[in-house]
């Protein structure tokens, strides 16, 4: 079993996204925190379950997607690291990534 941790810039990304859509529904902004948590609990027992972003072919990271979120992570074995958490609509900034990759908060 993997242990999950999460960047504080991504944690930082899902409240801005949360606090946006509960401007208009707050319980749907709960909701949806409650089930980005849930899908990266997942990654605990099956780390390799997400799949390669296509914006990094060949990439050691990898995502899960739930809508409207992509969360971005990369494992190493023992630990997932959760990196970067993006509107689904939104592309991934390859370098944005990777600066976060070098300092994740343990």
């Amino acid at each position: 079993m993997a242990e999950i941790v999460w960047s504080e810039p991504a944690l930082s990304d899902l409240d801005a996204i949360a606090d946006y859509i509960a401007l208009e529904d707050p319980a749907a902004a709960s909701e949806l925190v409650r089930r980005v948590f849930s899908h990266v609990e997942q990654l605990a027992e099956h780390p390799e379950s997400g799949s390669r972003p296509s914006e990094l072919k060949r990439s050691r990271y990898r995502q899960i997607v739930e809508p409207p979120c992509r969360v971005f992570y990369r494992h190493d074995g023992n630990r997932g690291f959760i990196l970067h958490v993006l509107r689904s609509e939104r592309l991934l900034r390859k370098e944005r990534l990777a600066s976060r990759a070098r300092r994740p908060k343990t």
